[in-house]
């Protein structure tokens, strides 16, 4: 199998759980775990798994994911199996500061606007969109989270 984790991340969680992923991908054939800052089109050919992840900020993946994924044409990943994720805050702590609860009930989370994108350009879902959890804005990643991301990224393997 053929995997590319693309990513954004601001203060290394994202990146942290991106590795953790492609670490798990890499023993299903062969995988590259790039920052969308440094991905071009050409690496989206040939690939039968793409995995896209940002931090959620503003309720949005980063700019830099953002435009990656708008510059995506129309049907380039077709018949390719596509999954998001995201680090966000725990609902705990959104549930703390009631008009934060109140915006992500409006806006959610980037996993799923990344998925949307990614779907839109002709990736077929092989999972709903995942959420791994910060503690705080600059993190760190809450106990475990590391380990179900290698988790989550077998049962992506394993789906295919």
């Amino acid at each position: 199998m053929n995997s590319l984790v693309l990513y954004d991340s601001q203060f290394g969680n994202t990146g942290r759980v991106a590795q953790a992923i492609g670490e798990a991908l890499g023993d299903t054939g062969q995988v590259a775990v790039v920052r969308v800052g440094e991905a071009n089109l050409e690496q989206l050919g040939g690939l039968d798994l793409l995995v896209v992840g940002s931090p959620t900020q503003r309720f949005s993946p980063t700019p830099a994911a953002t435009e990656f994924l708008k510059s995506i044409p129309a049907g380039l990943l077709d018949g390719i199996r596509v999954a998001a994720f995201d680090t966000r805050f725990t609902i705990e702590n959104i549930e703390k500061v009631r008009v934060l609860a109140f915006f992500v009930r409006i806006f959610g989370y980037a996993a799923e606007k990344i998925a949307r994108q990614l779907k839109s350009k002709g990736g077929i879902p092989a999972a709903p969109p995942e959420a791994f959890y910060v503690l705080d804005t600059e993190g760190p990643l809450r106990d475990g989270e590391l380990e179900r991301a290698r988790t989550w990224a077998r049962t992506l393997a394993s789906s295919a």
